[in-house]
């Protein structure tokens, strides 16, 4: 017998010629017309039995054996379900595909509405609601969980890199003239008030304060350093680097270090303590400090740039300082140092707990609450999978914190900035 018709038969069925006769499933549509599946399996053995055992008298036999089998089935062949379960797959991936493409084009209309919603506030002047920028917020969080939820399903979606740093699986380069527009209203919604006090060595004040502070915290001068730059990130991370900024979304953290009023106040308190300390090292930086009080008086501390960031480090990042050698052994990354002091603003206290258990990285929290002030913070935020994680060690963690990257690269890059402008 020839190969070729086997191969044909096996075709005939599916590519499963084991279980010939097993899996024709009528199609519930076919109705009247369609063919009772014993037929069909009758007229597809005898087609096999006639090619296995009957010798053929002349060459074409086989094929018009298998064409007349053929034929008995061929008037409503594409009317029966000759496939497997499996193969009634794709519509439902398909539909799928859909749905997530649907959600992401909805996610993103709604994005470019509150973008113009908010455009067209500001630009005549009309009044803000309370907490205006939540809503800019959310709608830009739900475009990145869209997104991620399509590219999910659609994996040829993600497309090539782009500026903000965000991994493309998250982000559609094309989208970027909107985050564009979202960071200029965040920063007109979040201008400083009209009697906070700037300074116009900003960035240099984050690196001396927290230097400074590290000197005192016990650390040498190149540990210091690592804090100045740390402080630094601090700063880009909460702020991006503009001082003495409201917020669009609280009502509660404000100025160049976006702290409450307790946490200033208990950071002046701390200052006070080891000032005195610092003024046998560097005098000329409590100088400085002395006219920045005298400057903002009765003024709110966190709208005085000095004092907001001066108060801002030694609230709780001060009281970690001491532990930098151990911490840039373990996280040799810059980048990582300074997302680990993030976590200190978020959750300060499970961040301890792992800084002291001497396995810092390894350390997981499953607790739903952290989880849920994480994923306030843009951490396991984005598209369903993200979301459904219910637990996370801090390596985990520090790697989802990857919307933070671009802002801890330009402190970075400015620090170094600074740095090569003292060696001149």
């Amino acid at each position: 017998m020839k190969t070729n018709h086997i191969v044909a038969l096996h075709k005939l069925h599916g590519g499963n010629i084991r279980s010939l006769g097993c899996h024709v499933s009528p199609t519930p549509s076919v109705g009247a017309a369609r063919i009772d599946r014993v037929v069909i399996c009758k007229a597809l053995t005898t087609a096999l039995l006639l090619c296995l055992f009957i010798i053929p008298p002349f060459p074409n036999a086989i094929d018009m054996i298998i064409n007349k089998a053929m034929s008995l089935v061929a008037p409503n062949i594409a009317k029966i379900g000759l496939v497997s379960s499996a193969e009634g797959q794709p519509a439902t991936v398909a539909k799928s595909q859909s749905d997530a493409l649907n959600k992401y084009n909805s996610a993103l209309s709604h994005f470019k509405s509150v973008l113009s919603e908010r455009r067209a506030q500001i630009n005549s002047n009309e009044q803000l609601p309370n907490l205006p920028g939540q809503a800019l917020y959310l709608a830009r969080n739900n475009v990145i969980s869209a997104y991620k939820d399509l590219t999910d399903a659609l994996p040829s979606k993600i497309g090539r890199p782009n500026k903000f740093g965000i991994p493309p699986a998250y982000f559609d380069a094309d989208n970027e003239p909107f985050i564009d527009e979202y960071i200029k209203l965040f920063k007109i919604m979040e201008a400083p008030r009209f009697n906070a006090q700037r300074s116009d060595t900003s960035f240099d004040d984050v690196v001396d304060l927290g230097t400074d502070i590290g000197r005192a915290k016990g650390l040498d001068p190149g540990n210091a350093g690592i804090a100045g730059r740390i402080s630094l990130g601090l700063f880009f991370a909460e702020t991006n680097g503009n001082q003495n900024i409201g917020n669009a979304r609280s009502n509660t953290y404000k100025g160049s270090l976006q702290t409450g009023i307790s946490e200033d106040q208990n950071g002046q308190r701390k200052w006070a303590a080891i000032r005195t300390s610092i003024a046998i090292f560097d005098p000329g930086l409590i100088a400085r400090d002395a006219k920045e009080e005298a400057s903002a008086g009765k003024l709110d501390h966190r709208f005085n740039h000095w004092t907001a960031v001066r108060d801002g480090l030694m609230n709780s990042h001060a009281d970690l300082f001491p532990q930098i050698p151990a911490i840039v052994k373990s996280l040799p990354n810059p980048i990582d140092q300074m997302k680990l002091f993030e976590l200190v603003q978020i959750i300060p206290g499970p961040t301890k707990v792992a800084l002291n258990s001497g396995k810092f990285a390894s350390q997981a929290i499953s607790d739903p609450r952290i989880m849920g002030y994480l994923r306030n913070n843009s951490i396991f935020t984005f598209g369903q999978t993200d979301r459904a994680k219910m637990s996370a060690t801090f390596r985990e963690i520090l790697n989802a914190m990857w919307l933070f990257n671009d802002k801890f690269e330009r402190a970075l890059s400015k620090f170094n900035e600074i740095q090569a402008q003292r060696k001149t």
